[in-house]
């Protein structure tokens, strides 16, 4: 896939996460933001921020949540960007996270 064709999967992929997790925030207390090609969630309590962000020279998807960085790739047969270790799409992905962080099972 050329840098083109990345960035598009890659703001299509960030734009209908964000709109998930708009309606999810006020349910779960948390605050999603869309900027500058980068999407971060910020939480009151506990005190955190995730940010997903693409990195178009490797093609992949980067989050940063838990003081921990998770490098998700496209995955052509889902159409969907993939954490190899557990096969996860990026929307999956942060619901578990979200969840983990905040105690509670939350559905994007």
């Amino acid at each position: 896939m050329d840098e083109q064709e990345f960035r598009r999967r890659a703001d299509e992929t960030l734009e209908t996460v964000y709109k998930k997790l708009l309606a999810a925030a006020d349910a779960y207390d948390f605050e999603p933001d869309f900027n500058n090609g980068a999407l971060s969630v910020d939480f009151e309590e506990p005190k955190a921020r995730f940010v997903i962000s693409p990195n178009a020279p490797v093609r992949q998807v980067w989050v940063s949540a838990h003081s921990r960085s998770f490098k998700l790739d496209w995955d052509e047969a889902r159409k969907a960007f993939v954490l190899p270790a557990s096969g996860q799409t990026l929307t999956d992905f942060l619901s578990e996270a979200i969840s983990t962080h905040l105690g509670e099972s939350v559905t994007l």
